[in-house]
């Protein structure tokens, strides 16, 4: 009886400053409009949304700045790392988070991109808004403390 592999996913690809920079208030899920090479890149897990955000053009939000590496096996019709990409939302949300980006000054940051269960690529945005350098070093401060707590509950 010889054991099946099991088979791991992609890994998800997480900014984790964005909790750190900003206060968080709503997480949607969006998909994301990518070449085949990109989707191969990331199934390697080669990209990087630390500096990305979304934004509003022509009525449509966009994700920038995110980097996916160029597929180390693709030809002449490989994509660029960093363009502009489309992300697919309802018109309803994308008038929801506009209307809290200009209105009330909050910012679209990516917080991961995953496969879901069907394979597609889907990346998770967060309405944020910024904090001040008091905000970060209280945040620095709970972390710690959860971190000694966790290791004497563990003594």
């Amino acid at each position: 009886m010889t054991k099946k592999k099991q088979h791991q996913g992609p890994p998800d690809i997480r900014n984790r400053r964005a909790k750190f920079d900003y206060f968080i208030e709503e997480e949607v899920e969006a998909g994301i409009v990518l070449q085949g090479t990109e989707v191969k890149s990331l199934r390697a897990g080669k990209a990087n949304i630390q500096d990305a955000h979304a934004a509003e053009k022509d009525g449509e939000l966009w994700l920038f700045n995110a980097y996916i590496a160029e597929y180390a096996a693709g030809n002449r019709f490989n994509h660029a790392s960093r363009r502009p990409r489309k992300l697919l939302l309802h018109k309803k949300q994308i008038r929801k988070l506009l209307g809290a980006v200009t209105v009330k000054g909050y910012t679209l940051v990516p917080i991961s991109l995953y496969f879901n269960n069907d394979g597609r690529v889907k990346i998770k945005l967060g309405l944020g808004k910024g904090k001040k350098l008091h905000d970060k070093r209280e945040t620095e401060k709970q972390r710690d403390w959860n971190r000694q707590k966790a290791a004497l509950l563990k003594e």
